[in-house]
């Protein structure tokens, strides 16, 4: 007997991810016997629903949320709206002025759920958490608020689609399981392709695991080097995984920036991952809470200014990948070479000019 219709909504704001929560709430949903549906943006559902579950993303998407809830609340008036997330957990005073239920953190009933991938047909991966929360408590990050408490799983085998070929962990700090090595010893065994999207803590890293990340099907490996503090960690991680057998090329280092550092600090590790021989994905700072995390890439760090924030954004566009640096040797000359940071981002090199080109810029006078 049918019990419930339940409305599932993402927002209109981009992500290239399904919505991992709501499909574990459909999973949950049916196994109560209850009817569920997945929109995307502001549409109709086939049926009236009782409940509407709303997600939301960063705190700057915020407004297609709140958009969300006020279609959805004119158009069923008679079903509970629940809005959960991370911007609803960061920011739940301002969630809250959607008009919706605001649920904080995880919705712990479905947290061991495997997600409900039939709403997703065109998606091929298995989107892990095989541990919540992390050891690190940075002053720069959200997890300690999203996820306070470091739990881990065993076994994720009850996660994986099994039409799946590939597994993408979303851990915040994977290599800090005790399990690491079963969870990881599963995925080979099932021969699956691996995708670290969340970044390995290099300053962990064993010869023991940078062999196991090596033996797995990989396109990248992605490191945290958030700051000059951790560099000799960061650079023996990166030794391990090169020794192991990773290709230097296939090792990405976030950089974080904007927060408490300064353009020569980003220069020195751009200058660093350089020299390693791996690419380098500077990433902006962005507040998680206050009037600065509604609006994206509004805050400007004490040490930096506006426009070379910008020259940041510009320099990424356009001798980047994807908005990465990758380790090329002509790219590589003009970061070791560059003595300041706007040097080593100028897109353009000034030439000297000639006096014959300065002669030529001289007006000539009108008849």
């Amino acid at each position: 007997m049918l019990r419930m219709r339940v409305l599932l909504v993402q927002p209109n704001y981009y992500t290239r991810f399904p919505p991992l929560g709501l499909l574990k709430l459909s999973t949950y949903h049916k196994k109560l016997g209850d009817e569920t549906y997945l929109v995307k943006g502001c549409n109709e559902a086939p049926w009236i629903p009782d409940k509407i579950y709303v997600t939301s993303l960063f705190t700057y998407a915020w407004k297609p949320v709140h958009d969300a809830v006020k279609f959805y609340k004119e158009k069923y008036p008679s079903a509970k709206i629940i809005l959960g997330g991370i911007y609803a957990t960061l920011m739940p005073e301002h969630a809250a002025m959607s008009g919706a239920k605001v649920h904080q953190g995880i919705f712990e009933d479905a947290e061991d759920l495997m997600p409900d991938y039939s709403l997703e047909p065109e998606w091929g991966a298995s989107i892990i958490f095989s541990s919540r929360g992390c050891i690190r408590k940075c002053p720069f990050c959200a997890v300690p608020k999203l996820e306070p408490n470091f739990i881990f799983k065993k076994s994720i085998k009850n996660l994986i689609y099994p039409s799946h070929k590939k597994v993408i962990f979303w851990d915040n700090n994977l290599m800090a399981s005790p399990c690491w090595k079963e969870v990881l010893q599963e995925v080979r065994e099932l021969g699956l392709k691996v995708d670290f999207n969340q970044g390995i803590d290099a300053r962990i890293l064993t010869p023991e695991k940078a062999e196991t990340i090596a033996s797995l099907k990989t396109e990248l490996i992605r490191i945290a080097f958030d700051g000059r503090d951790s560099e000799k960690d960061v650079e023996k991680g990166v030794r391990l995984l090169i020794e192991a057998g990773v290709r230097p090329k296939k090792i990405l280092a976030y950089l974080l920036y904007n927060f408490d550092d300064s353009p020569e600090d980003l220069l020195h590790r751009l200058k660093k991952t350089m020299e390693w021989g791996i690419a380098s994905y500077p990433m902006r700072y962005q507040p998680i809470s206050g009037e600065f995390a509604l609006k994206k890439d509004s805050f400007v760090g004490p040490k930096w200014t506006a426009e070379l924030l910008e020259q940041i954004a510009d320099a990424r566009r356009v001798l980047g990948k994807h908005g990465a640096f990758p380790p090329y040797e002509g790219l590589k000359a003009k970061f070791l070479n560059a003595n300041t940071l706007e040097e080593a981002l100028e897109l353009r090199p000034k030439k000297k000019r000639s006096k014959e080109d300065v002669q030529l810029e001289v007006p000539l006078p009108i008849p």
